[in-house]
């Protein structure tokens, strides 16, 4: 008997050594898959903390006109801009012992663990807020246990690397308040318009609870369950030491107002403008479709709002609400390439295809001042003259010919100067221009003046047959505004992504593209559309509009068949106006026919009401102003019924004297004196 328990006091020893060996074993395993654990946490380093979160898009003022989600609103704040109240109450609530644990709070599992078990259901969680940040940056909300081992990684991760003031901040952040809000920011706009920064102690609270059930205690779902959600948060605040009984009861009490929307409902301000700013984020900074919609950007664009408005009402006012006639504008400052103001179509809803920045269409005459300044480096001056006569032009063998007619199919049947051709838009002077400088000149001039599209080396070209870009010609126009200085049409000054740093910043360019004197010269004749001395065999073309103008205008009005164009400007601003319809169908209506002018006038006269009158400001050198007569470009005497101060580069300014309207006595005297001068210094001008 002795024996028997002698041999199972040594088999009980020997199975007691064999547990605590391989419990040893066990327990160094255990160890050494932490510290393996630990060590891989460690390589992996820090995860990202990047969620979706909407984009937003300011104007030049700074105001919010629109955003971009997939239907969650998120605004990341850094907890400098975070209510201390709602950060207490949230650390309260939803996790004590937040500062004090490291990801994992052991007691409070042991103890949630127990309640399930006595209950035989998961009826408390123990999850911390590093645990719950985890989830919800990177993991599915499912309950496998790849899932829970995941989020248990993922929270080591977050502890090794981040403060806690960061994971905290990052959690606010994230966390669903529901109504599509994600983040304290975007549910404090939503409940109560305002900023996470602003909320009170009684705010705070209530939102402190929504997260433990939005469908529950969400005071637009049920106030009752809210308030008394906001007690349990308020009483465990007391609890953890963050207030007093008596600011509890005070902030249970306090009055709350709810606003239930949110504050950015700005999605129909210039959906053409900010299609066209999407599309300069993708293109030109060369960022992705997710980075765009869901990366926090903050985009500032160069929209004036004050300015897009007018732009929208001169369009709804002018053009008639049957006509089925499109149109698109731009507006930009000359001197930055800021755009203002852009219309892309009479209505987003039912066409987003953006005709300011899409459309090709031919720009008819409004290609001459391109033209033009070419010609004043090949010779020409404001009182250069032709004949302005119905032409054919032969071309190779004779067999092809080219025929270019005037407006209404008048001419001056005479001799026209460069100044009034342009003022009146002579066809026939163009092509003679066109020509004579040869067919390529044009196309490389237009190049310069940044016009991106394709240009056809054909006669017609002087008259705009190949199509051009609205937002380019505006951007063209503006190197006569701006002195000629380069200028690229830009949407946006900066992108900040959504911890703030800058991603982008826009870049001034001064370079000099243009002569500065042809450059005024050209704008100076550019004035002339408005210019009734200059009235010829037609009125000048912008005399139609000249009583709504208040300030000196330079610009150039443009048709075809299917195209109606003015492209007009100040120091300040140039607009670019076209209207059409779609499908290049003809334009007959004879109302039709003016759209685009008076949109232009109205729109510019609008947008610059409040800013002072400006004048083209001449270069320090280079050109020279003289009083001309404008029918023939010589220089204009007492006897000229008309005189016009017109500008000319240094050098090419006229010589020679009117004598069409001198007295006959005069006129005979001259040829008296002309007579008594030898025949041989009349001939060879000896003497002279």
């Amino acid at each position: 008997m002795e024996i028997m328990t002698d041999q199972g006091f040594r088999k009980t020893i020997k199975y007691l050594r064999a547990f605590i060996i391989i419990s040893l074993i066990g327990m160094v395993c255990m160890l050494l898959l932490l510290c393996g654990v630990l060590a891989y946490a460690k390589v992996l380093g820090a995860p990202p903390l990047a969620v979706p979160q909407s984009s937003l898009y300011f104007s030049d003022d700074g105001k919010v006109i629109g955003e971009s989600d997939n239907g969650q609103k998120r605004y990341w704040v850094h907890m400098k801009d975070i209510s201390p109240d709602l950060v207490d109450a949230t650390v309260s609530i939803e996790d004590k012992n937040f500062y004090h644990h490291h990801g994992f709070d052991f007691k409070r599992i042991a103890s949630a663990t127990f309640a399930d078990i006595r209950a035989f259901n998961k009826v408390q969680g123990a999850s911390t807020i590093t645990q719950q940040y985890a989830k919800n940056l990177f993991l599915e909300y499912d309950k496998t246990w790849s899932r829970k081992l995941l989020e248990a990684f993922y929270t080591l991760r977050l502890e090794m690397n981040y403060s806690k003031s960061d994971i905290l901040e990052g959690y606010l952040n994230t966390i669903y308040y529901g109504n599509g809000a994600y983040g304290v920011q975007a549910a404090s706009q939503y409940y109560f318009g305002k900023n996470a920064s602003d909320l009170t102690l009684a705010e705070a609270t209530m939102l402190a609870g929504i997260p433990k059930g939005p469908g529950i205690y969400s005071p637009l779902v049920s106030i009752k369950n809210a308030k008394r959600r906001q007690d349990i948060v308020l009483k465990s605040m007391i609890d953890n030491g963050y207030i007093n009984k008596k600011t509890a009861n005070s902030a249970a009490q306090a009055p709350l107002t709810f606003v239930g929307k949110y504050p950015h409902q700005h999605m129909g301000v210039a959906p053409y403008f900010q299609d066209a700013v999407k599309n300069a984020l993708k293109n030109q900074l060369h960022l992705d479709d997710r980075t765009i919609a869901l990366g926090g950007l903050k985009v500032y664009t160069t929209l004036n709002l004050k300015d897009q408005q007018a732009a929208e009402d001169e369009v709804k006012k002018t053009i008639a609400s049957g006509s089925d006639i499109q149109t698109g504008l731009v507006a930009m400052d000359p001197n930055t390439g800021n755009v203002k103001a852009m219309i892309g179509g009479r209505d987003y809803a039912k066409s987003p295809f953006n005709r300011a920045v899409q459309a090709i269409r031919q720009p008819g005459s409004t290609i001459k001042p391109i033209l033009y300044y070419a010609a004043l480096g090949q010779g020409f001056t404001p009182s250069t003259t032709m004949r302005s006569e119905p032409t054919t032009f032969r071309f190779d063998d004779g067999s092809a010919t080219y025929s270019p007619h005037n407006f209404n199919n008048k001419y001056a049947d005479g001799e026209i100067t460069l100044a009034q051709a342009l003022a009146l838009s002579d066809n026939i002077f163009a092509v003679k221009t066109h020509l004579f400088m040869g067919e390529d000149t044009l196309v490389q001039t237009a190049k310069k003046f940044g016009i991106s599209t394709k240009m056809k080396k054909v006669p017609s070209l002087a008259l705009g047959s190949s199509g051009v870009r609205i937002i380019d010609m505006a951007s063209a126009y503006s190197l006569f505004a701006n002195g000629g200085k380069k200028v690229t049409p830009t949407l946006i000054t900066r992108v900040e992504d959504f911890n703030g740093k800058v991603i982008y910043q826009k870049e001034p360019d001064h370079e000099q593209i243009l002569d500065p004197a042809k450059a005024f010269v050209m704008t100076q004749m550019l004035k002339g559309i408005f210019d009734p001395k200059l009235n010829g065999y037609s009125s000048v073309t912008g005399s139609t509009v000249l009583k709504l103008l208040s300030r000196p205008y330079a610009g150039k009005s443009g048709s075809t068949e299917t195209d109606s164009w003015m492209i007009g400007f100040t120091p300040q601003l140039v607009t670019a106006v076209w209207t059409g319809y779609d499908k290049a169908q003809s334009i007959d209506l004879v109302a039709e026919k003016t759209y685009a002018k008076y949109i232009w006038a109205h729109f510019m006269e609008d947008a610059l009401k409040d800013q002072p009158i400006k004048k083209f400001k001449a270069p320090k050198e280079g050109v020279v102003g003289v009083y001309v007569d404008p029918t023939n470009g010589k220089l204009a005497t007492s006897d000229c019924p008309v005189r016009r101060f017109t500008y000319f580069v240094t050098g090419t300014e006229p010589t020679e004297y009117c004598t069409d309207h001198l007295p006959q006595s005069d006129l005979k005297q001259m040829e008296k004196q002309t007579k008594q001068i030898p025949w041989y210094q009349r001939i060879l001008h000896w003497g002279h």
